[in-house]
């Protein structure tokens, strides 16, 4: 089996401060780049009920609008190798925030002042999901790059769990409420408003791009010639063993038929449930991720992934079993505060290893690749929910799940010694 990239020589020792820095900058970046989010940041709420109760669409048509919209994200790694290999302007990363961040800004404006229909809408998501993408391969390829050369990818697992989930739980509560507001307005002024808010904040990540923090940007060190050719870094890329385990174990962790479209349908039209409920459920789920994910970031520092990552496979496995209890609006609620406490630690621990796995100077790739494996996941597996909710009810889709979850434990075994045997900010495996 090869051996990882990753060695001890690969550190580049930052001080305590850099270190906060480093993470801070981060974290602003991720925050503006998940508010822009087409698929799951501010205006998706909103737009999933216009679909729903302003164009009348069923269960199975709304999610196949979602599958159809969300193509580009299944081919993210093509956008992550592009990043890996392309340098816009010279600027590398802030290259593409600028460049993409300023494309959005004007789909965002076009599309805000166009017709509210099914086409539209489905155009404007698919050509803003590709602009996003470039973007999102810039913010996971730097901070991915920052987290192994300093030895930090549990915080930076952290960083991007916790600042990706504070703005979707804002999308998703404000979104709820909102969908409320559009049953008394014109769809076509509800989008408009949705677009241009959305137009402000791309315009703002733009104007973040410009900015290069010395404490940031000086302490990263290429890790392989520019020049390489593109054949080169693909048989890199592929022949290199800990992508594959890591990624089947997303691949596994990610697949929950019924908790999207089918849960939705059944909060609204069998416990009756306003619209403003189904954000709030998410909202929830999303928030008390929150507390978990602050404890990973101190726990990773004192203990091996190794460790953590098993204590979260085994308490995220029976993760969906409160859904089975579910037959009132409050008991949806309560369940999905304990649905999410009980894979936050899972999904902490499985992006430390996505992380970890990277080949070097290929961070976006295999993150991109990752982010395109959750949305087919998500995605089919939403489709899959559908029918089962539609022949068995949440048991089936709970059963399927569950059943699922089960299958990473063999996977775990898979998974390179070296990568997980030590803590953050400690040694790096030889």
């Amino acid at each position: 089996m090869p051996e990882t990239e990753f060695k001890t020589s690969d550190v580049t020792a930052i001080s305590s401060i850099s270190r906060w820095k480093n993470l801070l900058y981060l974290g602003v970046l991720i925050l503006l780049v998940a508010f822009c989010d087409p698929n799951e940041g501010f205006i998706a709420i909103p737009l999933g009920f216009i679909l729903k109760n302003k164009l009348n669409f069923e269960a199975y048509q709304l999610s196949a609008f979602r599958l159809v919209a969300a193509i580009p994200l299944y081919f993210s790694f093509v956008f992550g190798f592009v990043h890996d290999t392309w340098n816009p302007l010279g600027l590398r990363d802030r290259g593409y925030l600028i460049i993409f961040s300023v494309i959005s800004v004007g789909l965002f404006l076009f599309f805000a002042f166009a017709p509210v229909t099914y086409l539209t809408l489905l155009a404007a998501i698919f050509l803003l999901t590709c602009a996003y993408l470039f973007i999102d391969s810039a913010k996971y390829g730097l901070s991915a790059t920052l987290a192994r050369q300093h030895v930090m990818s549990g915080q930076v697992s952290v960083l991007w769990s916790v600042f990706t989930a504070l703005p979707t739980v804002a999308a998703l509560v404000i979104g709820g409420h909102v969908s409320d507001v559009v049953e008394e307005i014109d769809a076509d002024q509800a989008i408009k408003n949705l677009f241009i808010l959305a137009a402000v904040l791309a315009l703002m990540l733009a104007i973040y791009g410009l900015w290069k923090p010395s404490s940031v940007f000086a302490s990263i060190r290429p890790e392989y010639p520019s020049n390489d050719r593109i054949a080169v870094k693909l048989k890199r890329f592929i022949t290199h063993w800990p992508i594959y385990p890591a990624l089947l174990i997303w691949l596994l962790f990610k697949f929950a038929p019924g908790v999207s479209t089918p849960l939705q349908y059944y909060l609204q039209d069998t416990l009756n449930a306003a619209d403003h409920y189904w954000g709030e459920w998410n909202a929830i789920f999303y928030a008390s991720r929150i507390p978990i994910y602050l404890l990973y970031a101190m726990l990773c520092r004192r203990f091996p992934l190794r460790i953590l990552i098993w204590i979260g496979t085994l308490v995220t496995i029976p993760q969906f079993l409160p859904l089975l209890f579910v037959d009132t609006v409050t008991s949806a609620l309560i369940a999905a505060a304990l649905i999410g406490i009980m894979g936050a630690i899972a999904n902490a621990a499985y992006l430390d290893l996505i992380i970890r796995s990277c080949p070097n100077g290929l961070q976006g790739t295999m993150i991109m690749l990752a982010s395109a494996l959750y949305y087919v996941s998500n995605r089919f597996g939403d489709l899959l929910g559908v029918l089962l909710y539609s022949h068995g009810g949440f048991a089936a889709c709970v059963t399927a799940i569950t059943i699922v979850y089960c299958l990473i434990v063999p996977v775990l075994l898979l998974v390179p010694k070296e990568l997980t045997a030590y803590a953050d900010l400690g040694t790096a495996p030889r």
